[in-house]
C-alpha cells in the first residue's frame, strides 16, 4: 500500500476529515497533546509555523505518529516548505494559494493543502498541483459558498472550511458539501489542559460521525 503524503491525506479524510489546527503549541507540549487526539480518531495535525519553535513540535510529532499525516500550517514560502520537510512534516497548508509553495510541495513529494475563498483561487490551486483545498476563513464566506463551489469543481476534490468552526455548525457546511474541515481554537488553545483537548476532540470526532 502506498504510503506517500498525498495518499495519507486522502486515506485521512476518509478515515476522518478533521484537521488539527494546533496553534501556540510547544515542543514541551507536543507528545501529550497529540496523545490525546490521535486517541480520539484525528490522524491529521498541523502546527502552525507561527507557533514557537514549531518545527521541533512538528519532529516530535511525527516521531511520535510515524503513520499519521503531520505538517505546518500558515506556510508562507518555498522555504518554509524545505524547512517543515527536513524537520520530517508531510503536509503543507497555507492560508492562502502561492504557486511557489504548491510547486515546492509538490518536488518534495508532501501533501499540499493552500487556502483559498474564490473560484478562481480554487481553480489556480488545483491547476498548480494542490491535493485538497482549504476554504479560508469560512466565518466570511458561509456555507452557501461551499455550495455553489460544489457546483463547479470537480466532485473529487477535498475542500474544507477554516475557521469559526464548531460542532454546532458543522452540519450545515457539510449539507453543503464540505469534505470536512480545520478545526483550531475550539478544539486547542495554548495553555490548554490535555484533558480539555481531549474532551474537546471527542466532541468534534462524535459530532462528525453523528452526521455519517
Amino acid at each position: 500500500m502506498s504510503t506517500t503524503p498525498a495518499h495519507l491525506l486522502a486515506s485521512g479524510l476518509q478515515q476522518l476529515p478533521l484537521v488539527a489546527i494546533l496553534r501556540g503549541l510547544t515542543p514541551a507540549e507536543a507528545p501529550v497533546i497529540g496523545h490525546a487526539l490521535t486517541s480520539a480518531g484525528f490522524v491529521l495535525l498541523e502546527v502552525p509555523l507561527n507557533s514557537p519553535r514549531p518545527l521541533e513540535s512538528i519532529a516530535a510529532l511525527t516521531s511520535q505518529h510515524p503513520d499519521l499525516l503531520i505538517g505546518a500550517g500558515t506556510v508562507m514560502s518555498a522555504a518554509d516548505v524545505r524547512n517543515v520537510h527536513a524537520a520530517g512534516g508531510r503536509l503543507i497548508i497555507s492560508p492562502h494559494f502561492d504557486a511557489e509553495v504548491v510547486q515546492q510541495a509538490l518536488r518534495l513529494g508532501l501533501a499540499c493543502m493552500p487556502g483559498v475563498a474564490t473560484p478562481s483561487e480554487a481553480f489556480a490551486a488545483l491547476k498548480a498541483g494542490a491535493h485538497a483545498l482549504k476554504l479560508f476563513p469560512a466565518e466570511m464566506i458561509g456555507p452557501a459558498v461551499v455550495k455553489a463551489l460544489r457546483a463547479v469543481l470537480p466532485s473529487n476534490v477535498p475542500l474544507l472550511p477554516v475557521g469559526g468552526v464548531s460542532p454546532d455548525n458543522m452540519a450545515d457546511w457539510r449539507k453543503a458539501g464540505a469534505s470536512g474541515f480545520g478545526i483550531g481554537s475550539a478544539l486547542y488553545k495554548p495553555g490548554q489542559s490535555v484533558a480539555q483537548t481531549a474532551a474537546a476532540a471527542q466532541t468534534f470526532v462524535h459530532s462528525w460521525r453523528s452526521m455519517a
